[in-house]
């Protein structure tokens, strides 16, 4: 899985805010994601 420095940043500090590894509260919030069906707008709208 291929993730961006800032996205990874953002799950180290919140790691240490709270003790939980980084990688473990990524997994919680993408299954958050899943169980509450969550979809993601991926549209492209040109700029005028």
């Amino acid at each position: 899985m291929r993730l961006s420095e800032d996205v990874i940043d953002y799950f180290k500090k919140m790691s240490e805010e709270n003790g939980v590894p980084y990688q473990s509260l990524i997994n919680l919030y993408l299954r958050d994601c899943v169980t509450q069906h969550r979809k993601i707008d991926i549209s492209w709208h040109a700029e005028a």
